[in-house]
């Protein structure tokens, strides 16, 4: 059975639908197993079959349970009609307007974000680790809704499950990045037991980014990826332990056909 996080701001409406899903609930996909949603060096027919449930879960068709080929980036992808996933752009982020299209974001860490305008009839979902949020990727997806109809002082937001504060160890030279694109960005950093390292608060900084934009509202993560190997895959867990394969939970959003 599926067991996805639901974010209180979001989950009221009554045309909509959303989940940041946790590992539990899928089949075994080798080494990787329950609910894992990657294409990467997966079983193709278990992928299928967990990707199937997300999208029954939303009440929506396998066929419409769509993501992106995620690089990393500032970009954003205005979807009209599906995709197959061998054809799927490369990109961070989706927007539509487009009824009974899940939009779905994989992450292992990284922070997944849930949008929706009701009003307007638009969503977005971004997946925004930290080089994507520092170039741009939050702010892009709400322009991108903006394009389309959508308001961003009605927006609603929702950060899903990510690595936290307390988990996630940088290197020296990681600060400088964020103080220059702003100096009161060091308080997302304090110091690690490390010499030179420091702990970076992916969460705090996501949200951070939510907050400047003047949405209708907001709600932050919820739990740490690495401390809850229950519930979710954590890359950096998983390199921790040796062995840097790991599962792709997915968050998804859809407009209510």
């Amino acid at each position: 059975m599926l067991q996805p996080l639901q974010s209180s701001n979001l989950q009221s409406f009554a045309t909509l639908r959303h989940g940041f899903f946790t590992r539990q609930g899928g089949v075994s996909v080798g080494p990787f197993a329950s609910l894992d949603c990657g294409f990467s060096d997966r079983d193709p027919a278990q992928v299928a079959e967990n990707r199937r449930r997300v999208a029954a879960h939303l009440g929506t068709r396998p066929e419409n349970m769509l993501s992106c080929y995620q690089i990393h980036s500032p970009d954003v992808v205005t979807v009209t009609v599906p995709w197959k996933p061998e054809d799927r752009p490369q990109a961070d982020a989706m927007v539509t307007k487009q009824k009974a299209l899940a939009l779905g974001v994989l992450t292992a860490d990284c922070a997944p974000i849930l949008f929706a305008d009701v009003k307007a009839g638009v969503i977005g979902a971004t997946h925004a680790g930290w080089r994507g949020a520092l170039v741009g990727v939050i702010e892009n997806t709400v322009a991108a809704m903006e394009k389309i109809g959508a308001a961003r002082r009605s927006i609603h937001a929702a950060i899903g499950p990510c690595i936290g504060w307390n988990s996630y160890e940088v290197g020296p030279e990681f600060p400088a990045l964020f103080i220059a694109e702003n100096p009161e960005h060091k308080c997302f950093f304090r110091p690690a037991f490390r010499s030179d390292h420091y702990m970076f608060n992916l969460p705090g900084y996501v949200e951070s980014k939510l907050r400047a934009l003047g949405l209708a509202s907001l709600e932050p993560s919820p739990a740490d990826t690495l401390t809850d190997e229950t519930r979710f895959f954590s890359y950096r867990r998983s390199c921790l332990q040796g062995d840097p394969r790991t599962g792709s939970l997915i968050s998804a959003i859809v407009l209510a056909d």
